[in-house]
C-alpha cells in the first residue's frame, strides 16, 4: 500500500473523527448531529471553523474554549487521532480491496462512537446499532462474509447475549447487561460473521473480567454492578475485523 494513500486515509479519519465527536456528545442525549453546527459545551457559543480543525485547533487553542476559556475535553483530539491510526491500519490490510475497506471503516467508525458512548454514559444508541444491522447484512450481500453468515451472526450474537443476560439476572437480580450490548453483538455478527462472533465473545469477556476485577479490588465495587462492556466489545470487535478469521483458523488447528 503506497504512502500517498494511507495519508489520505488518515486525513480522512481525522476529519471523520473529528463528526464521530459530536456523534458521541449528542447521540446518548437525543440530540442532532447536524443541526446546530459544533458548540462550545460550556458557553454554547458556536465554534468558528479555523477553530474546528481536527488536532490542531485543540493544540493552538490549548485546549480551551476560545470564548470563555473552559476547557475542551481531551477526548476530542484523542478520538481524532484514533479514528485516523484505526483507519490507516484497515488500510494497511484491505486497502487492495476498495469495497472491503469502505465497509471495515464504516464498521470501525460506529464502533468508536459505541465505544465512547458507552464510556461516558453507559448507553449504546440505537441510531447505531440498529441501522447498523442492517447496513452489515446489505454490505454482506456481496462482500465477506457472505450473507448467510452474516445472518447467522445476527442471531448468535443477539441470542448469545440475551441467555447471559438473562441468566446473569436470574441468578444476582441485577441487569449486569443491557439490551444495547445485545444489538451492538447483533450488529458485530451482521458486518463479521457468526465466526468472529465467537472470537469477539472471547476477547471481550477476557478483557472485562481482567478489568471487572481490577476494578473491583482498587475500587472496592461489588461485582452486581455495571461496567460498561459495550467498551470491551467494541475493542474485542475491531481485532476481530482484522484477524478474527485468522484466530479461528488457529484455535480450530489446535484440534488436528
Amino acid at each position: 500500500m503506497d504512502l500517498p494513500f494511507l495519508l489520505l486515509v488518515g486525513a480522512i479519519g481525522l476529519a471523520i473523527g473529528s463528526f464521530l465527536n459530536v456523534c458521541i456528545g449528542r447521540l446518548p442525549a437525543g440530540e442532532s448531529v447536524v443541526s446546530p453546527g459544533s458548540r462550545c459545551p460550556s458557553c454554547r457559543v458556536a465554534i468558528a471553523w479555523y477553530d474546528n480543525v481536527p488536532v490542531v485547533s485543540y493544540l493552538v487553542l490549548r485546549g480551551r474554549c476560545r470564548a470563555c476559556r473552559a476547557r475542551i475535553s481531551f477526548r476530542y483530539p484523542a478520538t481524532e487521532i484514533a479514528t485516523a491510526g484505526l483507519f490507516v491500519i484497515q488500510a494497511l490490510l484491505f486497502g487492495d480491496d476498495l469495497a472491503l475497506l469502505v465497509q471495515r471503516l464504516l464498521l470501525t467508525a460506529m464502533l468508536i462512537v459505541l465505544f465512547g458512548t458507552d464510556l461516558e454514559t453507559q448507553r449504546l444508541p440505537n441510531v447505531i446499532t440498529l441501522p447498523g444491522i442492517a447496513i452489515g447484512a446489505a454490505c454482506s450481500l456481496v462482500l465477506p462474509p457472505g450473507i448467510q453468515d452474516s445472518l447467522l451472526g445476527i442471531a448468535l450474537g443477539g441470542g448469545v447475549l440475551l441467555a447471559i443476560r438473562w441468566g446473569w439476572k436470574k441468578a444476582t437480580g441485577v441487569d449486569g447487561m443491557g439490551l444495547g450490548d445485545v444489538k451492538m453483538l447483533a450488529m458485530v455478527g451482521a458486518f463479521l460473521g457468526w465466526r468472529n462472533v465467537v472470537v469477539v465473545l472471547f476477547l471481550s469477556s477476557i478483557v472485562g473480567a481482567v478489568v471487572g476485577v481490577t476494578v473491583t479490588a482498587v475500587k472496592g465495587r461489588s461485582l452486581t454492578e455495571r461496567i460498561p462492556f459495550g467498551t470491551f466489545l467494541a475493542l474485542a470487535a475491531y481485532v476481530a475485523s482484522l484477524a478474527g478469521e485468522q484466530m479461528m483458523a488457529w484455535y480450530l488447528s489446535s484440534f488436528n
